[in-house]
């Protein structure tokens, strides 16, 4: 299991939640831009890869979503929980490299800078881009500091895209009307 991994399955198997940025506020935030991106981009299906507990995707409004995440521990909560609703899916990694779907929208909230990782961050960034032929939505902060051993290592992830990913041109980047809160920015990319 690798170091996120580990950080992150035993936060939830301890009850903990996805953090202060997937409630209040920044929750509101990030969900009206996503909602108004889906309706004006006509986005009838959405992967969120590092869905957590699923609190921020209760504020989407879009026909089809899937959620995928780290955690085994909160990808089965999150099962059970919205079980109910049929558009709703949670998987696993291993289930997702399973499926065959391609999305309209990509999304990653207050993730990347969680990634400690290099081979995970790597492997997330190819996962990412390469569920949709359309559209990625990214939270985060976007500059690079010497990783301190914490469950946070911010990086230029834009400066990884435009090397990685020549096909995806950034479409707009909104500051963030909350810095106190969060040092996260969206950015919108969009796949060519």
């Amino acid at each position: 299991m690798s170091k996120t991994q580990t950080i992150w399955e035993n936060r939830y198997k301890a009850n903990g939640n996805s953090g202060a940025g997937s409630y209040g506020v920044l929750c509101e935030y990030k969900a009206k831009f996503i909602n108004k991106f889906i309706i004006d981009n006509n986005c009838k299906n959405v992967i969120e890869f590092g869905s957590g507990d699923g609190n921020q995707m209760s504020y989407f409004k879009v026909n089809q979503y899937t959620g995928v995440d780290i955690s085994e521990t909160i990808i089965n909560r999150c099962k059970q929980k919205y079980s109910h609703l049929e558009n709703l899916k949670f998987v696993t990694y291993d289930e997702y490299y399973k499926m065959s779907s391609n999305f309209d929208l990509a999304v990653s909230l207050d993730v990347i800078y969680h990634l400690v990782d290099d081979n995970i961050y790597e492997k997330y960034m190819n996962d990412l881009f390469n569920s949709t032929n359309k559209f990625v939505i990214i939270y985060s902060s976007n500059h690079q500091e010497k990783y301190n051993g914490t469950h946070v290592y911010p990086r230029k992830f834009t400066d990884y895209i435009d090397l990685k990913f020549p096909r995806a041109k950034l479409l707009c980047h909104e500051p963030n009307p909350y810095p106190k809160a969060s040092s996260a920015e969206i950015f919108v990319y969009q796949i060519n």
